[in-house]
């Protein structure tokens, strides 16, 4: 009886350069970054870089907004303060 796990096939230098190069286009990238980190069909080396990838831009998106917002509001401080 052999119960050892399958190994995947591991994904191509190919495949992942295609993926980083739909990852660059604005939309698109992002809804196929959802789809392979959603899907169970996708591989798992392809998926946990998917969940990263996503993980990596949410943390951005919101860095951005909370130094938007801080520095927006010194600026418009500041600007006020000069008239």
């Amino acid at each position: 009886m052999n119960t050892s796990p399958e190994l995947e096939k591991p994904v191509s230098v190919g495949d992942w350069i295609l993926t980083m190069i739909i990852f660059c286009i604005p939309v698109i990238g992002f809804i196929m970054m959802l789809v392979w980190a959603l899907s169970s069909a996708t591989t798992p080396s392809k998926r946990n870089f998917c969940r990263a990838s996503l993980l990596l831009w949410i943390i951005g998106l919101v860095l951005g907004a909370i130094f938007l917002f801080a520095f927006g509001g010194l600026a418009m401080l500041g600007a006020a303060n000069l008239q």
